[in-house]
């Protein structure tokens, strides 16, 4: 595996063999400021370059540059002409930009902390909440149906279900849990996950993640299972009582999807790939 400091360097190697294409007078950027462009493009040669993703006939670099104010002229110009100002080494500038990657983190172990850190902001960024409810409280048995949720139109990735509830005091039901599963389009159920329910003078909290495939249709939340028959009898009174709170389901897609979602809303940051710099014989001719 190549080092990110040789990246770098044949980053900024083809970029000054392609320098000679432009010799018109465009903005001297300053070094701080290439230092930022090229810590961009080195981030992003890295992800193109693990992920293997096609890039041809896609222009990426302009829009990233105005990003910073300048164009790709500028870029070019700038790096061709450090040789004549004094005082100026593209190398400081290089190594400024390895600075900037070792404070984030990026330079050691290049493949897994980027790969990593693209795929934990593509989830966090598609994350979203399905399902929210602050208070469900129900005291009488004919109103369980409260308890029974049912989520259509899903879609394959991780599912985390969360709730607090709390038994009441007086209530005397038979034991009982609560569980979650995901329904296919012909009905069946698969991924059941399941907790007891337990009567204490505080606050339980049941949470759970799932994964769903592309088979999946809805979700079923049940809050309330009973695990054997009432006692009915005319000499008991059933007391019934459960109060749930902050009931929430969070989706996230899975990886791969959430980074290509991410990927194409940030197409226009694409920059320094390899069709950035033609081949000889594709060099536009010296004005």
């Amino acid at each position: 595996m190549k080092s990110p400091k040789n990246i770098l360097k044949q980053t900024l190697i083809l970029l000054l063999l392609f320098v000679a294409a432009s010799c018109a007078r465009h903005k001297i950027i300053p070094d701080k400021t290439l230092a930022l462009i090229f810590r961009d493009a080195f981030i992003t040669n890295a992800y193109i370059e693990n992920r293997r993703i096609s890039t041809d006939s896609l222009d990426f670099y302009g829009p990233l540059f105005a990003r910073y104010g300048y164009t790709v002229d500028d870029v070019q110009y700038t790096i061709g002409n450090f040789s004549k100002r004094k005082n100026a080494r593209l190398g400081d500038v290089v190594e400024e930009t390895i600075k900037m990657l070792e404070e984030e983190g990026l330079y050691y172990e290049r493949e897994a902390a980027i790969m990593d850190t693209v795929d934990n902001i593509a989830r966090r960024t598609f994350r979203r909440t399905l399902l929210a409810d602050s208070l469900i409280k129900v005291s009488r048995l004919r109103d369980t149906d409260r308890l029974h949720l049912r989520l259509e139109g899903l879609h394959a990735g991780e599912y985390r279900v969360e709730f607090e509830y709390r038994i009441d005091s007086l209530d005397n039901m038979p034991a009982r849990r609560a569980f979650v599963e995901f329904e296919r389009a012909d009905s069946s159920r698969f991924g059941r996950q399941q907790a007891n329910l337990y009567r204490n003078n505080r606050t339980e909290r049941f949470s759970r993640t799932m994964h769903a495939d592309t088979s999946v249709r809805a979700m079923i939340i049940n809050l309330t299972e009973f695990t054997k028959a009432a006692d009915h009898s005319p000499k008991r009174t059933n007391r019934f009582g459960i109060t749930v709170n902050t009931l929430s389901v969070v989706y996230a897609p899975e990886t791969e999807a959430a980074v290509d979602s991410l990927f194409e809303r940030q197409l226009p940051l694409r920059v320094f790939f390899r069709d950035f710099f033609p081949s000889p014989s594709e060099e536009p001719d010296e004005q």
